[in-house]
């Protein structure tokens, strides 16, 4: 993982993207603030990820902070005073990271969060917000919201109560306390905890797995798993239907019909 070509830069470097064998790689390159998450960081993202989905050879992304210190610490307090400072300077401040935000919790295509040392508040949320969760086993956890007098997003929250539950989401909450990548796989914050050593092998494998089954159907799970946790009557029945029959009817149902008959591996075109 650290040794592809073909970066692209955007938010003027603080975000880097690539791409190779199926996957995408999203980076969040300002290790001298511990990754912490900017304005421009966030409209980076959202160009990324756009790019991505509309590029058919990418089949999953993969997340990561640069350097060994941290995925995301946060948002970049450096930037409360001017854009975060009271109420409607939050609300202009949603406003203009919203469109990064939608894209990124809306993407149709599984993401895997990398994570390597912290990754607190906003950082947390930016992995709470991806599908699956890998870290190493220095990993820190937390959100300091309760030593900041903020309220944590409500989107966020229905995020952790969903991964942790109602009782772990009131500690980590309450307390503002740290926990460790073990503590964190114990209770469903992340899937796997793994040794440094072992984290780009694990995160590689899970993503070569991913980018080798048929996209639509991939898609489909994922679909199907938001809508599922949302209310039941917020739920979007008629997209879970649809998303069926596109995978029924496309042509990747029939190369893989035919690939199994024939003992070989698919060829997937993703319609």
């Amino acid at each position: 993982m650290l040794d592809r070509t073909g970066i692209r830069e955007f938010a003027g470097g603080r975000m880097l993207s690539e791409k190779q064998d199926g996957i995408g790689f999203v980076t969040f390159n300002q290790p001298e603030k511990r990754n912490a998450m900017s304005i421009e960081m966030w409209i980076g993202l959202g160009e990324i990820l756009t790019e991505f989905q509309e590029d058919r050879s990418v089949h999953v992304v993969v997340m990561r902070g640069a350097g060994d210190k941290a995925f995301v610490s946060g948002a970049d307090i450096s930037q409360f005073e001017k854009n975060r400072s009271n109420a409607d300077a939050q609300r202009e401040y949603d406003r203009v990271t919203g469109i990064g935000r939608e894209k990124f919790h809306n993407y149709p295509k599984p993401v895997i969060a990398r994570i390597q040392g912290f990754c607190m508040g906003g950082g947390l949320a930016i992995a709470m917000g991806a599908d699956l969760r890998i870290a190493s086993f220095d990993s820190q956890f937390g959100i300091p919201a309760a030593r900041l007098s903020i309220a944590y997003a409500s989107d966020s929250v229905r995020k952790l109560i969903d991964l942790v539950g109602p009782a772990h989401a009131r500690m980590i909450l309450y307390t503002a306390r740290r926990i460790n990548a073990v503590e964190a796989e114990r209770i469903g914050l992340i899937n796997h905890a793994v040794p440094i050593e072992d984290l780009d092998l694990t995160v590689l494998d899970i993503a070569r797995k991913i980018a080798d089954n048929a996209p639509l159907s991939v898609a489909a799970s994922k679909l199907t798993i938001n809508e599922m946790l949302k209310d039941e009557s917020r739920r979007d029945m008629a997209a879970i239907k649809a998303m069926g029959e596109l995978c029924f009817n496309s042509a990747d149902y029939k190369e893989g019909r035919t690939a199994f008959m024939e003992k070989r591996q698919p060829v997937w075109r993703g319609e």
